[in-house]
């Protein structure tokens, strides 16, 4: 289990293999055991595994290859839904559609995901987490069916590995972990635990290739860039009020 979770990799190359429905099940069921709230389960899994349906699938997906080549695609979606309809039916009130449940919800929902990589990786497999999922959330729920109460969160594509990818670079613990109290970074701090990133040869790459100064213009004003982002947050907001906070 450590060399899984110290050595996790993204996988956008899949064989042909099929994962047999027992372990898809053994999976799932894995997702489904996860801590979260109150055992509420505010969560629910979309499998994708028609061919077809993969296809058409990935185009909400910025056509990315490896959600029509994998075996299984699993949505994990906020679901309040379910558990409404509960209430509804035993006379109890449905106080779950406000943005704190939205929140609580959507951490059930990111724990269920990582249960799931987790354990299709503890089974050899390979998996990729797809950010489009929130980008194009409106689409993907409309092409799932998804009723009111419903929201996709996150996308996993899961397969038998076809490809071998370095290790992502990473900063260093002492980056990220701060004890009894939060310790604000310095100018030299921050150039000092970037460093080793900055100094990838893939992302020298990046840089030249985009014509920047440097990495944090290329995340900024290439990938992640103002204009995009807030296009996509009003977009997700609308979304989300409209399907979830019936505003």
């Amino acid at each position: 289990m450590e060399d899984i979770l110290l050595n996790r990799r993204s996988i956008r190359k899949y064989s042909n293999k099929h994962i047999s429905q027992e372990t898809l099940d053994y999976i799932l069921q894995a997702g489904v055991r996860s801590s979260n709230c109150g055992n509420m389960q505010l969560y629910s899994i979309v499998v994708t595994r028609d061919t077809g349906k993969k296809k058409e699938l990935s185009k909400f997906h910025f056509n990315q290859p490896m959600v029509e080549n994998c075996d299984v695609v699993v949505t994990v979606c906020v679901d309040v839904n379910r558990f409404n309809h509960w209430c509804r039916i035993n006379n109890a009130d449905e106080s779950l559609n406000n943005f704190l449940f939205f929140n609580v919800a959507t951490i059930d929902a990111t724990i269920c995901s990582q249960a799931i990589a987790t354990a299709a990786e503890s089974k050899g497999l390979g998996i990729c987490y797809l950010g489009t999922v929130t980008y194009m959330a409106k689409d993907i729920s409309k092409f799932l069916d998804l009723p009111k109460g419903v929201v996709p969160i996150s996308t996993i594509t899961i397969g038998y590995i076809d490809e071998n990818p370095p290790l992502t670079e990473r900063l260093p613990l002492s980056s990220v972990v701060h004890y009894e109290k939060y310790n604000d970074y310095s100018d030299e701090d921050i150039k000092k635990m970037y460093k080793e990133i900055e100094d990838n040869p893939v992302n020298k790459g990046y840089v030249k290739e985009n014509h920047k100064d440097n990495l944090a213009q290329v995340f900024t004003s290439v990938r992640y860039s103002k204009k995009d982002n807030e296009a996509f947050s009003k977009t997700y907001e609308s979304f989300v009020e409209e399907n979830f906070l019936n505003k």
